[in-house]
């Protein structure tokens, strides 16, 4: 069997299990406590972060954007690339958008500060970097509303990588109720459709000792 070592919380774990359920591939998760530094964990990530997928052949695969990739080419059936060249550019540039711009600018003062911190013993979250999460996950909100609003999905005319990067960040914020949907109204529309896939229902089903999600995190018509 596939094994998928992840956090629930983790953007890159779930946009690696979203891929992995879009196209029916079976897995089975192990949660991973990256600040462990588990000896084990280390000799197939020296990175040590999550995801870290084991493919059914015994190939260890370490993170997330090296998984997508391989998945992609290993079972192109359900390709999430792009179909042009010039789409695979741009579900490329969006996908590293989310990841790294949206991830540093956003995920890493939100959900980094108020629930990582804590699970890794590393103190009381900074309220300055709080402000600055808040503060640019507006912008960015209107960016993604702008997307949403202009084309079909987030990186053109077809379901790809991009939406699943994004939709993993916004999922695990969304957790921990840090998501103002109203800041854009096409953005939470395009969430819906996001959520509403059956690829989703293994990460709404998620719970995590400590955090309660709002109401609306499991309501697919919020």
């Amino acid at each position: 069997m596939r094994v998928l070592y992840h956090l629930p919380l983790s953007p890159y774990s779930r946009k690696v299990r979203l891929v992995l359920a879009e196209k029916r591939l079976p897995f089975e998760l192990r949660v991973e406590k990256v600040w462990e530094r588990r000896p084990e964990y280390l000799e197939m990530n020296p990175a040590g972060t999550v995801p870290t997928m084991i493919e059914d052949n015994g190939l260890v695969i370490p993170d997330s954007a090296v998984i997508c990739e391989y998945l992609d080419e290993a079972y192109p059936d359900t390709g999430l690339m792009g179909r042009t060249l010039a789409e695979r550019v741009e579900v490329r540039r969006l996908t590293a958008w989310f990841d790294g711009k949206f991830a540093t600018e956003v995920t890493q003062n939100l959900l980094g500060e108020k629930h990582m911190r804590r699970l890794a013993g590393r103190g009381t979250p900074d309220p300055t970097a709080i402000r600055t999460g808040y503060t640019a996950l507006r912008y960015h909100m209107e960016y993604l509303g702008w997307l949403a609003e202009t084309r079909k999905w987030l990186g053109g005319a077809s379901l790809s990588l991009a939406d699943f990067a994004a939709a993993a960040h916004l999922s695990a914020l969304d957790f921990i109720g840090d998501v103002d949907w109203s800041l854009s109204v096409p953005a939470k529309d395009w969430y819906a459709r996001m959520k509403s896939r059956p690829s989703f229902r293994g990460v709404l089903a998620d719970r995590v000792p400590g955090v309660v999600p709002p109401a609306h995190y499991l309501d697919l018509d919020f």
